[in-house]
């Protein structure tokens, strides 16, 4: 299996994803689109995974590459390639499948519980994802579901949690794949997020357990098995 990813800043990589993609023995490239990486044909790959980042979907005039990502992951959906976003990622699937991305009511940082939704207790997450888990946040936009997708997942803080489209396009809003030491860089990257609001966590609370991390990350192995054992 062939699995290209996007990175939209050095400190946000592939997380516990990476250790999966290494055990099953698949092919691994990247586009560095913060550092003008160029992006593959769409005959290259067979995975595309799309991963966080703290800019927005609409901040094209700051980030040049976001249209050409936007059109890239728009071609590969079509293509049938089998698509998973995070983040940022999850929002830009929203965007390139038409759906209205905006900023969540609440910033969402730290350990927050996730509810699965009825559609997606019907669909192949439902083994993967537990009926309530707590999981990790960080982000400040949401977006709405796109046409023909069902809804993951809810939270008290953001409604919306992620979609999944055809068994094979899955956008979450929530990280799965944070491990402690990527979340000890979002925090020395994007400390100033810590704004002390309603839906977000200090840093002690954020990296007070590590077996927080090692749940989510064997959730997020699930969710892998699952989508490759269907393809």
């Amino acid at each position: 299996m062939r699995v290209h990813y996007l990175q939209h800043v050095h400190f946000e990589g592939l997380g516990s994803i990476e250790i999966f993609l290494a055990e099953k023995g698949h092919e691994q490239t990247c586009t560095k689109l913060y550092d003008n990486g160029e992006l593959p044909e769409i005959q290259d790959f067979d995975w595309l995974i799309v991963m966080g980042g703290p800019m927005g979907v609409h901040d094209e005039q700051i980030y040049p590459w976001l249209k050409f990502e936007k059109a890239f992951i728009k071609e590969a959906i079509l293509a049938e390639k089998v698509v998973l976003g995070i983040c940022l990622g999850a929002q830009l699937i929203a965007d390139a499948l038409g759906a209205r991305v905006y900023r969540n009511n609440y910033r969402e940082i730290g350990w927050f519980d996730i509810i699965l939704s009825k559609e997606a207790e019907n669909s192949i997450l439902a083994k993967a994802i537990p009926p309530k888990a707590k999981v990790f946040h960080w982000h400040g936009d949401t977006f709405d579901i796109p046409s023909g997708a069902i809804p993951i997942a809810k939270s008290e803080g953001c409604p919306i949690q992620g979609f999944i489209l055809e068994d094979r396009v899955v956008a979450f809003q929530f990280h799965l794949e944070t491990t402690l030491r990527s979340a000890e860089l979002l925090i020395d990257n994007c400390r100033d997020e810590l704004d002390g609001s309603k839906y977000v966590q200090s840093e002690n609370e954020i990296l007070i357990s590590a077996q927080r991390f090692s749940f989510i990350n064997k959730i997020m192995l699930s969710v892998l098995e699952t989508i490759d054992c269907k393809q």
